[in-house]
């Protein structure tokens, strides 16, 4: 049976009093729908069709009792049973299978809540509140084993005093949503507990891998998506290994004799970028001091001038200017580094250009927002985390590289207990030897069920709502009493910062050390009575000489207008009285 047919024996379900597809007018309606193959005969269509039909039978017929019963939830005692009681134990399978649709149970009523919007957001205690036990849920370890009704309550607490990030009046971080696509992507993905290092023991998600790293290299405009990647447990570690394969491109002789063999060499970020620049520095043996930081304009965006003015003072010192970094949707401001002005520069000086598009990945999907990727083809890599703009489950991030095999040369040692080159395989698929890790989790079934379930037209619409909700909030709040913008004009992203003034300060002077004392309490205050009530939760920090203000980002699929006026009642509510 092709594999297209079996797909549809598992997701169209059988409904009663409708004939099993069979007939000629069947058969059409199916080819329409793209589950029979079009090379199939009419014949061979028949066939396959009426082995459908059997299948059908015995997938969802109730006359099955024996299987049904077994995946039937029943009340069932689990305060007697151990974990020594479930699969692979004799006799195991009944009650394994009861564990795990209660647990389902468990999860399928925390997705449903997370999704009501009179659910709190979190239902917040102190570290030592949590540390010391909250009724019956205690996590300290122990040396005999505890009741599996006890571990079913610890998983119910687990969650209930977590915070639910799916949340539509979520809007802490970059990275928001839940995704039911992604979630049962994650779950098959645990089920599967393979490693990524081999073809062998990952032979469809290495593939899966392989083809989905191509597609976000044709959307980057390498040419045919030519190249190299790998998936990696977050964009800090996808920056950290744009930084090696720049300095094995430039200098091999590191990966054998270390540093020693290279000059004093140089990076250069803009002061807005994520710090993982300057830790990739600090780990790799440059130095944080060999991190140099660049100036930026109002809006956050590297000023090209100041970069090629400090590679002259560099290369005056005798150093060698090696790498930089352009940020696209930068962590705070949004700020989209100006790449192609940027790209001119590495070119004059032989520099590595690295994009981190860690946050404004998900743009280069919207035919409305790409142009602020505007000379990211001219890359030597970038950096694109699917798990933020894009609502992938965490952790999902990519390194992606122009230059084919450059990963494999930085990397590679050559296990020969993993690595043989002697297999009946094609082992170019062996792919784990060009990571920095040896044990690699499977991130990229998730991403790729999302992308066949939604299409790359879903992801796009989802971007554009998300950029459309940042500009309803600055619409609303620009001009509204009370309210400040970080910066003035449109937000480059869904990153828009502001203060809220309460009525206390609207009458001090701005520009005295008073005011500015007593509005860099204000955000803190705010924020902590948000999670006390658990009705929503935002961001905030200070950046430079600027006192702490609110950053709110939209990434969550969920969020609607009704959730960020929801957002602006609560902050005024909360902070009138300051």
């Amino acid at each position: 049976m092709t594999w297209t047919l079996r797909r549809a024996l598992h997701t169209v379900p059988a409904r009663s009093g409708v004939k099993s597809p069979g007939g000629q007018e069947d058969i059409h309606r199916w080819n329409k729908l793209g589950f029979l193959q079009k090379n199939n005969s009419l014949g061979e269509e028949g066939r396959l069709a009426g082995s459908l039909s059997e299948r059908q039978k015995n997938l969802y017929s109730c006359d099955n009792s024996d299987r049904d019963g077994r995946f039937r939830r029943t009340e069932t005692d689990f305060s007697n049973m151990f974990a020594r009681d479930l699969l692979p134990a004799k006799n195991g399978e009944e009650a394994t299978m009861q564990f795990l649709l209660e647990l389902v149970g468990i999860l399928t009523n925390y997705v449903r809540k997370t999704f009501d919007r009179s659910t709190k957001v979190l239902d917040f205690h102190h570290p030592h509140q949590l540390l010391e036990g909250m009724e019956g849920f205690n996590l300290e370890l122990s040396d005999q084993p505890e009741s599996l009704e006890q571990i079913l309550v610890d998983c119910r607490d687990t969650l209930k005093y977590g915070v639910r990030t799916g949340h539509p009046r979520f809007f802490n971080q970059l990275s928001t949503g839940l995704d039911i696509i992604g979630l049962a992507g994650e779950w098959l993905t645990s089920t599967a507990n393979t490693n990524m290092f081999t073809y062998e023991i990952a032979p469809v998600f290495v593939l899966m891998e392989q083809l989905t790293l191509k597609k976000m290299r044709e959307m980057i405009g390498w040419p045919s998506g030519e190249g190299d990647g790998i998936f990696s447990p977050g964009g800090a570690i996808s920056n950290m290994y744009s930084v090696m394969i720049a300095r094995y491109k430039y200098f091999p002789e590191v990966k054998t004799k270390g540093m020693s063999a290279a000059p004093r060499l140089v990076l250069f970020t803009s002061e807005h970028s994520h710090y993982s620049i300057k830790k990739a520095g600090a780990a790799l043996g440059f130095g944080s001091e060999n991190v140099v930081l660049l100036s930026t304009d109002e809006r956050g965006r590297v000023i090209p001038a100041d970069l090629e003015a400090k590679i002259l003072d560099v290369k005056q010192k005798g150093y060698h200017p090696l790498f930089v970094n352009a940020t696209a949707g930068s962590t705070v401001y949004g700020a989209f580094d100006p790449i192609n002005e940027i790209a001119d520069i590495c070119e004059k000086y032989d520099m590595w250009l690295h994009v981190d598009g860690a946050w404004g990945g998900g743009l280069l999907m919207s035919r409305k927002h790409r142009h602020k990727f505007s000379g990211v083809e001219r890359a030597n890599s970038v950096t694109w985390n699917p798990h933020k703009m894009m609502g992938v489950p965490l952790q999902c991030s990519a390194i992606l590289v122009r230059d084919k095999g450059i990963l494999a040369g930085c990397n590679s040692m050559c296990a020969g207990y993993l690595f043989q080159p002697d297999k009946q395989y094609d082992v170019s698929y062996d792919t784990g030897d060009k990571a920095i890790q040896c044990g690699r989790h499977v991130d990229i079934f998730k991403f790729w069920l999302m992308w066949k379930a939604k299409g790359t037209i879903g992801f796009e619409q989802h971007i554009d709502k998300c950029l459309d909700l940042s500009q309803y909030l600055y619409d609303k709040i620009r001009n509204r009493q009370g309210y400040e913008m970080v910066f003035q004009g449109v937000p480059q992203h869904t990153n828009v910062c502001f203060w809220y003034i309460p009525p206390s300060l609207r009458g001090l002077e701005h520009n005295s050390e008073e005011y500015r004392e007593k509005l860099h309490k204000v955000a803190p205050k705010i924020k902590a009575m948000m999670m006390e009530s658990g009705t929503t939760m935002v961001g905030y920090q200070p950046q430079g000489q600027k006192v702490n203000f609110f950053r709110m980002v939209v990434s969550n699929p969920a969020a609607l207008q009704s959730d960020i006026d929801f957002l602006i009642d609560e902050i005024e509510r909360l902070g009138h009285d300051l």
